[in-house]
């Protein structure tokens, strides 16, 4: 049996006041070691994660965009993949193209005080995230979906009926609210692409890492869920059975209950 481990990165491996994931380093560096498939899952763009994983030097398929997208490295682990090539990726596509996405934002603007990434310089998205201009820039080359602020939260409602016409969804992330494709979250990602470990390698156990309600989906259907508490030690209100709460908040928590599942995981198969 592989274990197979689904994480969020902002407030989860990646700590939400500065991004690093230095306090998970042990428990990165095991899961190199061992060569257990560590698969983002994230809100962030296909760019963003490619240039994680090369930091951190790993090569694994990666979910995008909350569930729009999963990208398989071509050739695998020598997987038998029966997916479209994008981008020299093999590809399962849930979410709508971008352009649809801002077609819809354009249209209810004048309604509704909705400004999305595309609508912001990339120093205003700089400012909003945190992020130095140099990886700002990379946030905004977005494919399927579109992060937002409301600055009038109260016509929230409306703009989720509007967008429920539109063939489209909102969800909430760490910091902004996610307009999405209605067909898309992580977890129907997350639960398609262990379907295409298990026909590959047969038994898998799955844990999954969040922090948000962006990640319930995700938590829903993983053998382990994992929930990581937010920077103010509070957690997202859940009723998950089973689930184990970190300790702590970001990278800290991340690698405190990721190298106690590993020892687990390596005792039970002796």
């Amino acid at each position: 049996m592989m274990l197979v481990i689904f994480t969020d990165l902002d407030g989860s491996l990646l700590n939400h006041e500065d991004y690093s994931y230095k306090d998970a380093l042990p428990s990165l560096n095991r899961i190199k070691k061992l060569k257990i498939p560590l698969i983002f899952t994230s809100s962030k763009t296909r760019i963003e994660i490619e240039l994680l994983q090369k930091e951190i030097g790993i090569n694994e398929p990666f979910i995008v965009e909350n569930g729009a997208a999963v990208f398989f490295p071509e050739n695998y682990r020598n997987f038998r993949l029966d997916l479209p090539k994008y981008n020299g990726y093999r590809t399962l596509i849930l979410g709508r193209d971008y352009s649809y996405i801002r077609q819809f934002i354009n249209k209810v603007k004048k309604e509704i005080p909705i400004r999305g990434f595309g609508d912001m310089s990339i120093e205003e998205i700089a400012k909003l995230t945190d992020l130095p201009v140099e990886k700002a820039k990379y946030s905004k080359i977005r494919e399927f979906t579109e992060p937002f602020i409301l600055e009038d939260i109260s016509k929230l409602p409306l703009l989720e009926k509007k967008a429920e016409e539109y063939g489209l969804k909102i969800t909430k992330g760490g910091r902004f609210y996610h307009l999405i494709g209605k067909d898309q979250d992580k977890g129907k990602a997350v639960k398609l692409t262990a379907d295409i470990f298990r026909k590959n390698i047969g038994s898998i156990k799955t844990v999954g890492i969040g922090d948000s309600k962006n990640d319930i989906p995700m938590l829903q259907v993983v053998d382990i869920p994992v929930l990581i508490p937010k920077i103010n030690k509070e957690y997202e209100k859940t009723n998950i059975k089973g689930i184990i709460r970190a300790s702590y908040p970001g990278s800290k928590g991340w690698n405190e209950v990721v190298w106690r599942l590993i020892d687990e995981f390596e005792k039970a198969k002796y």
